[in-house]
């Protein structure tokens, strides 16, 4: 094992003692199916369904939600593995800072504020087009050059109400303003319940023409229907399944991680895979899938053939339920920044802490003005390519890791082991680089150039000043 893993191990380690942080195993494989499937049911689903449908699968959009699925099953299964090794609950920063060293970490560290970020302003935008069908449907058309950034299909000045609900939560943030668990759970059950009413709901208005031809035809561009658009699909859809890690990094609480984390993290994958192809089949079956090109919301659309009893609730449930997908994704990305300032890889104003509130109140604001920009700027097919991108990376090299452990570290307890993960023969992880990177080759080069550019912007960063300001290069406290 390398020295530098040594050393973080230890500091990581210290670090959980001094807090005391000692977490019990009350969590059973029922427990940790409902966690996952609260964490997964979110924005992804209801704003980039229709999207992947119009511009790339059609309807074998269902066909791109199985393949997201494996890609997501390969990863979770490595996430648990790395979850039951380190000491302290952690993220994909804190396994790479651990096992591939620091500059490897850095760039997860990084790539995981492309994931946070963008799928923050990603939700924000079809949040925003959400508010503007529910004004419709009570007769109040909001300005479009209001509702609109100036590259949408229907150019506008800026997407306003996309700017002030990041701005909102970002201040909620700040001042230390959490959720309690039983709005969260409404919040769970109302998603889910959304899903199942326009399942069964929907199911009967669908017509079996939409559904001709099922794979349409590629147009002769890569991405664009045929085999290569349902991976495409899958690659934009991606966002749809991200959160599941949720339940990897609660190995630490089940009471039987090596039986119980398979069951947890594909019994939920399982379980929400189903929902999410009845849920694609139905929108793809009421409207024609060419109908969603550029829709943001597209259930407000197939939901304007339900009965009208039922179109605000539906509406209002989704507001609320992206509304908490923006403050957890709004808190992910600080807390990620807040970590890497800690070990000294970012300037010590990232984790700063409010004196009254207790919180990294600056972190939050800068990402505030940075994500609202994107927000009011930027379209929602372009933000949920950079959000796919940034997360399926972090994914590739969550999946190398558990390959370089067990060659560094093959004595290391590992309460929960990937399956065929051996260094001979590391199928399951390989698998698990082959079906994310696959979906990664299948978005389109502009997306490619932009995580390039991230990615460069960080290493910039990183051997300008991080390297330089590292914990890892001071004596252990």
């Amino acid at each position: 094992m390398s020295l530098f893993a040594v050393k973080s191990l230890e500091r990581i380690k210290a670090e959980s003692e001094r807090g005391g942080e000692q977490l019990s195993r009350t969590l059973g494989p029922v427990n940790l199916i409902a966690l996952g499937i609260g964490a997964i049911i979110g924005a992804g689903l209801f704003s980039l369904t229709g999207i992947a449908a119009a511009d790339n699968a059609g309807p074998a959009v269902v066909m791109s939600f199985v393949v997201a699925a494996i890609g997501c099953a390969f990863a979770g299964m490595c996430y648990s593995e790395f979850s039951t090794m380190i000491p302290i609950a952690g993220s994909a920063y804190t396994y790479a800072y651990a096992t591939m060293g620091e500059l490897l970490a850095w760039i997860i560290g990084w790539d995981l504020v492309l994931e946070y970020a963008m799928g923050a302003a990603t939700v924000s935008v079809s949040w925003s087009s959400y508010v503007a069908k529910l004004f419709h449907m009570y007769g109040i058309e909001l300005p479009p050059d209001l509702i609109h950034c100036p590259w949408d299909a229907t150019p506008g000045i800026i997407n306003l109400p996309a700017v002030l609900i990041v701005i909102a939560i970002s201040c909620l943030l700040m001042i230390g303003m959490a959720e309690s668990a039983r709005i969260n759970s409404i919040i769970v059950v109302m998603k889910v319940a959304i899903v199942i009413v326009v399942i069964l709901v929907g199911w009967g208005m669908t017509h079996p023409e939409n559904y001709v031809p099922f794979m349409p035809e590629n147009t002769g561009k890569f991405g664009e229907f045929g085999i290569s658009g349902i991976f495409q699909g899958a690659a934009v859809i991606f966002f749809a399944y991200i959160g599941f890690d949720a339940v990897s990094t609660a190995a630490q609480e089940a009471k039987k991680p090596q039986r119980d984390m398979p069951i947890g993290i594909i019994g939920s994958l399982v379980i929400c895979t189903v929902l999410y192809i009845l849920f694609a089949h139905v929108l793809t079956g009421m409207v024609n899938y060419k109908v969603f090109h550029g829709d943001a919301a597209p259930v407000a659309t197939v939901v304007a053939l339900f009965p009208t009893w039922m179109q605000s609730s539906i509406v209002l449930g989704i507001i609320a339920g992206y509304s908490s997908v923006i403050l957890v994704m709004l808190l992910g990305q600080s807390r990620v920044f807040f970590s890497m300032a800690k070990d000294g890889l970012l300037p010590k104003v990232f984790c700063d802490v409010h004196p009254k509130f207790h919180t990294p109140w600056r972190c939050n604001m800068i990402f505030m003005v940075f994500v609202s920009l994107f927000s009011g700027f930027l379209p929602i097919s372009k933000l949920g390519h950079m959000t796919s991108i940034g997360t399926l990376l972090a994914f590739v090299i969550v999946c190398i890791g558990i390959v370089v452990m067990r060659k560094t570290n093959p004595n290391a307890p590992r309460p929960y082991r990937t399956p065929l993960a051996s260094p001979a023969f590391p199928l399951v992880p390989g698998l698990g680089v082959l079906v994310c990177f696959s979906m990664m080759y299948s978005l389109d080069i502009e997306t490619w150039y932009r995580l390039v550019i991230w990615l460069a912007i960080g290493l910039a960063i990183y051997f300008g000043y991080s390297r330089h300001h590292s914990h890892m290069n001071k004596p252990m406290q």
